[in-house]
């Protein structure tokens, strides 16, 4: 279907960087990709046991440094060095999850060796939770939960046997930590036998029990923009008016809300994660609130994300049209909210 496009804002162009705003990161991710650990060593030592902030870069430096030695080679150095050993159990489960990506034939391997050096970082990092978040990315490799940790019971019986009990040890040490409840969505949607229904029911789960503040508030927004792209596959048209209603729903406009509210106007909002800002940014505008939408776009400055937009991309994975989509959308709300400024100055 044609849809009228707003005048662009000037020659804006997205920019995807891992870092996003967090400058200090950056510098460690340029020094890793010259092979060299001390900023990353100086990073983490800095971030100490700020376990949000620990959490986030960790994940962002080990996807960076997978492909090479380099903890291999801090490690040399400084056997031992907590934030090493840590590291060394991100890295591998990053490869672990590559491996599975490619179906490369060492991928059992892989994840057994991540497993271990997960559990051995736990074990002499007792306070760390990202030793239990990388236990939990390995989840959804175990597809059909044959590993008993997989079908531990749920606190709730109307969820689903899972890995609950590795949540829970990463929820003692840093409740509601954020990666920690998108790997487990994550662990729903690779389920053998599994339905987006189950993975809508625990996001409708956390929901409730999610204080204000928390960026795991969003997490029901990434829920519903799949189950978007979910339901427009199925029906075969992004056009068809039950799927676009999808946004104007009642539980998901109150969702929305309390991310809204909740985490991205709250006076002690969780840091900010270009992700999270950039599914905000989609849901309100999706329901036709560009004026709050473009206040979300304001937080993201230039640092957009291909996901949610490649969702309502005409060909999925598409990194082109996902920006499209984005520029497009940032356009329409910003426009949206200068035309509602200029009313207010009119008639005010």
């Amino acid at each position: 279907m044609a849809r009228n496009r707003p005048a662009q804002h000037g020659d804006f162009r997205p920019v995807y960087h891992p870092a996003g705003h967090d400058q200090a990161l950056r510098v460690a991710l340029e020094d890793l990709r010259t092979g060299r650990w001390m900023a990353m060593r100086t990073l983490l030592a800095h971030t100490g046991t700020d376990w949000a902030l620990r959490t986030s870069r960790s994940q962002v430096l080990a996807a960076a440094a997978a492909g090479s030695d380099v903890v291999q080679a801090w490690r040399a150095e400084e056997p031992n060095s907590a934030d090493a050993l840590m590291m060394r159990a991100r890295i591998m489960v990053e490869r672990a999850l590559q491996a599975r990506r490619h179906r490369h034939f060492r991928e059992e391997e892989l994840a057994q060796q991540a497993r271990e050096a997960c559990e051995l970082a736990a074990h002499c990092l007792p306070d760390d939770p990202v030793p239990w978040v990388c236990l939990l990315a390995l989840a959804q490799l175990d597809e059909q939960q044959l590993r008993q940790e997989q079908r531990v019971p749920p606190p709730e019986r109307t969820l689903l046997h899972g890995p609950w009990q590795l949540l829970q040890e990463t929820h003692i040490r840093h409740p509601f930590n954020r990666e920690a409840y998108q790997r487990m969505l994550q662990f729903f949607y690779a389920r053998a036998g599994g339905s987006p229904a189950d993975a809508l029911h625990f996001v409708h789960w956390v929901a409730s029990l999610v204080p204000e503040g928390s960026a795991v508030l969003v997490l029901p927004l990434y829920a519903y923009a799949r189950y978007y792209r979910t339901q427009r596959e199925r029906t075969g048209s992004e056009a068809d008016p039950l799927v676009r209603q999808q946004w104007r729903r009642v539980h998901i406009v109150r969702d929305t809300d309390r991310a809204l509210q909740g985490w991205f106007r709250h006076p002690d909002a969780a840091p900010y994660a270009a992700l999270d800002l950039n599914h905000l940014a989609h849901a309100l505008w999706a329901g036709s609130r560009f004026s709050e939408a473009a206040e979300v776009f304001g937080a993201i400055g230039v640092y957009a994300t291909h996901q949610p937009w490649m969702h309502v991309t005409d060909v999925p994975g598409r990194a082109d049209l996902a920006e499209q989509e984005f520029v497009w959308a940032r356009a329409q709300c910003l426009a949206a909210a200068e035309a509602a400024c200029s009313r207010g100055a009119r008639y005010g």
